[in-house]
């Protein structure tokens, strides 16, 4: 199949390469779905000897369509011109027909969960909103998520909805389909489609717009009774998790933080000042026992969503750079607490980027009720508060900040003086100039 997938893939949201040099794109598998529609897997080979695969729907068209828009183009083979499927309602329908229907196409399986009827007939529009994948949403009912980078193993997004949906917890969105293939004979889940919270909102945009209005309005945009539930949400989730999976004695991952840490000060030299504190305070809890289970593993406001009656937390995959395996690690709780405390640092601050710091007490205002409220909410569910952790709950807190000033320095360095602001508190050091 020669189409340009080596010019193509770099231009989508979804591809991971950016910082690597693309050689070759090869396809390691073509199945057809039906006469003008293929599913692809294609290997993207890089200079460095490295290679990453990644799921491509192409639908063909005799014609060119006008009714797609360009970035749905691919190429043109023999006068067939290609297309990515999912900008295609019909074509996006089709999957979900496939999963109804339990079929098989090629060394493609796709099935559908116990007494779930998916609305097939239901208008699907593309999302557009996702970093690395695609979904479709089927009216107010159910969204489908393409895997646009595909790796083998266990799939926790599928694996724990679909625990949690069966264990009846309100805050997640029930699994109702699925759809995967198998790479060297081991599975390689491919998509899924969940219900569809009609109505609901990011906490990300919640948050960030009830703390602009605090600045813009003295005594406006109060969001700790949101922040109350979201702890209950997320404690919730953490009970039924440990209720269903277990849980064991672990410790924290010393030698993980510290490699980290390493990285990162390779890469952001302010980092570099605050780089013996923060190795000690590391080494500080090594080898005290906490407990771990299944977790979220990447817990942030975004990763969350407020319907009219409750907060769901959605995205159970993991650090989507991380090996399948890895994302399924048990840790600690802990892990996903300080993500969100994290995040409500970035909500706080984000609006202020490029302001100046006249409204940099009002920022730390606001961000330390929304975390107190929080907390208090975790421990109303959990009957443990998660401050009363005090240095490990630090760690993990130093851990998720020094990952995101590498993020940063990569991609956005206007948001930078965020992460390093909260290093410097969290070590009990003077901040950057």
């Amino acid at each position: 199949m020669n189409l340009p997938f080596a010019e193509w893939l770099p231009r989508q949201r979804w591809y991971a390469g950016r910082t690597r040099r693309l050689t070759t794109v090869t396809a390691a598998a073509i199945n057809s779905l039906r006469t003008d529609l293929d599913l692809l897997l294609l290997d993207a080979h890089y200079d460095d000897g490295g290679t990453e695969r990644y799921q491509v729907l192409v639908l063909w068209s005799d014609t060119e369509r006008t009714d797609l828009p360009d970035l749905a183009g691919i190429g043109t083979v023999r006068g067939r011109v290609a297309y990515d499927a999912l900008y295609d309602p019909e074509a996006a329908r089709h999957l979900l027909e496939l999963c109804a229907a339990q079929a098989t196409r090629g060394e493609v399986g796709f099935s559908v969960e116990p007494g779930v009827e998916l609305p097939v007939e239901a208008p699907p529009r593309l999302t557009g909103v996702e970093q690395s994948n695609t979904s479709v949403v089927f009216g107010d009912e159910a969204i489908l998520k393409v895997f646009r980078r595909v790796n083998t193993g266990i799939n926790p997004d599928i694996e724990l909805n679909r625990i949690l949906g069966n264990a009846g917890n309100r805050h997640v969105a029930r699994l109702l389909a699925a759809f995967e293939t198998t790479w060297d004979d081991v599975p390689c889940p491919l998509g899924m489609v969940t219900a569809f919270a009609a109505g609901a909102a990011e906490g990300w945009a919640l948050a960030t717009a009830a703390a602009t209005r605090r600045y813009a309005h003295a005594g406006e945009g109060d969001f700790t009774d949101a922040s109350f539930r979201l702890g209950q949400a997320v404690s919730s989730v953490h009970t039924a998790l440990a209720a269903e999976l277990g849980t064991a004695s672990g410790v924290f991952a010393v030698d993980s933080a510290l490699a980290r840490l390493d990285s990162a000060c390779a890469q952001v030299p302010e980092l570099s000042a605050y780089q013996p504190t923060i190795a000690d305070i590391f080494k500080s809890v090594a080898g005290q026992s906490i407990v771990v289970q299944r977790v979220h593993g990447d817990l942030h406001l975004g990763q969350v969503l407020r319907t009219p009656s409750s907060w769901l937390v959605i995205d159970f995959e993991g650090e989507p750079g991380a090996p399948l395996e890895e994302r399924r690690r048990s840790d600690s709780p802990l892990r996903d607490v300080a993500g969100m405390l994290r995040s409500y640092e970035y909500a706080a601050f984000q609006p202020l980027v490029g302001r100046g710091e006249q409204d940099f007490a009002a920022a730390l205002d606001w961000s330390g009720q929304c975390r107190a409220a929080f907390c208090d909410g975790y421990a109303d569910v959990a009957g443990f508060d998660p401050r009363q952790a005090g240095p490990v709950l630090a760690a993990y807190e130093l851990d998720k900040a020094v990952y995101e000033t590498a993020y940063e320095a990569r991609y956005r360095t206007d948001w930078l003086p965020i992460p390093l602001r909260s290093i410097a508190t969290l070590t009990g050091t003077a901040p950057p100039s």
